[in-house]
């Protein structure tokens, strides 16, 4: 009985390092086997640049943006959904694998990611390589609208067609699936950080005031609409002013920052439209039914589904956890090897 109750325990240890992980651009988030989201960060790393240290990671490492010392530099080592500094990269899976594992160094898990459908072989060796060297034991690469799809509770097992919109930090993933396959996928590099950009940019250009990335998602999250508001919001917009050169307080309300916004939702609703055009028309039929899911932390742009329900003439609906369906759907495939091997990238 002993002998048999080890063996059990043995076997379900094996599998509970396993570990799913959302690497994303804006936003890490660790999904543990059975025991759900134990990591969620922003993926910026704070480094000392005089020793190669890191001085702090995630949340911390946030506050830090735009206001460290000149031997501190607070990184985002991925762009546009990609690896863009490998070293960093490395450091932050590290860092955030063994937070999962209550610190523990001798994990060696198996790890499921979720990337951009486009994304070319050498970024995925990327991924692959930077999981390994974060102490990964086998890596597994899954297409992120899939994942979001299975995340948002889709029935993509049935031979019907679902479409999903994931609007993530560095890309906008677009997929529709059938039958646990993906019949097409676009990835367009707009999505979040590029409207926290577009929002930097108008304010330099219409009240020559500059503000940090982190004030212009603020601004994008509290007033920004892809769609006029019911009723009109206004926020108080602290930055410096470029001619004089001094700290300025600017009242800005929710019409101009949708005026900012405007060309990268066009960006998005450009891309859903191509990808209804070349769903083949029994899964439009579908879709027509079913309507357009959106998932990634795009989709909390105020009436940014009703806008695209008046161009599309489309049901449009919003998962529930729109930021965490990436990692669940990921985190699902850990207790289903069956479909992990169905949708896994080669």
């Amino acid at each position: 009985m002993n002998k048999n109750g080890y063996n059990m325990r043995s076997v379900f240890s094996l599998f509970s390092s396993d570990l799913a992980i959302d690497l994303g651009t804006a936003n890490t988030l660790v999904f543990a086997h059975s025991k759900g989201i134990v990591v969620n960060e922003p993926s910026i790393v704070a480094i000392n640049k005089s020793s190669g240290e890191v001085v702090a990671v995630g949340r911390e490492a946030k506050e830090m943006l735009g206001r460290t010392p000149g031997n501190v530099v607070a990184i985002k080592p991925m762009k546009d959904g990609v690896i863009a500094d490998f070293k960093v990269t490395e450091k932050m899976l590290t860092y955030f694998i063994q937070k999962a594992h209550n610190r523990r160094v001798l994990v060696h898990p198996r790890i499921v990611i979720g990337v951009p459908s486009e994304i070319t072989p050498v970024e995925k060796r990327a991924v692959q390589d930077s999981a390994y060297r974060a102490r990964a034991s086998e890596v597994f690469l899954v297409e992120q609208a899939m994942a979001a799809a299975i995340g948002a509770g889709l029935p993509i097992e049935e031979p019907s067609g679902n479409m999903v919109v994931d609007i993530g930090g560095g890309t906008t993933d677009i997929a529709v699936i059938s039958m646990s396959g993906i019949v097409y996928s676009r990835s367009v590099r707009v999505a979040g950080n590029e409207m926290d950009e577009a929002v930097m940019q108008y304010l330099k250009r219409k009240y020559n005031l500059l503000v940090g990335e982190r004030t212009a998602e603020q601004i994008k999250m509290e007033i920004g609409s892809g769609y006029p508001l019911e009723k009109p919001l206004t926020m108080e917009v602290k930055g410096r002013n470029l001619i004089e050169g001094v700290p300025r307080t600017v009242t800005i309300d929710d019409s101009e920052i949708r005026e900012a916004l405007s060309e990268c939702v066009a960006t998005i609703l450009n891309a859903v439209r191509v990808a209804l055009e070349r769903t083949p028309p029994e899964l439009s039929a579908d879709i027509s039914d079913r309507g357009i899911v959106l998932t990634g932390g795009g989709a909390l742009l105020k009436n940014l589904d009703k806008r695209i329900r008046e161009e599309t003439g489309l049901p449009v609906s919003i998962a529930d956890d729109p930021l965490a369906s990436v990692v669940l759907g990921t985190g699902k495939m850990l207790s289903d090897f069956k479909l992990l091997r169905q949708v896994c990238i080669d």
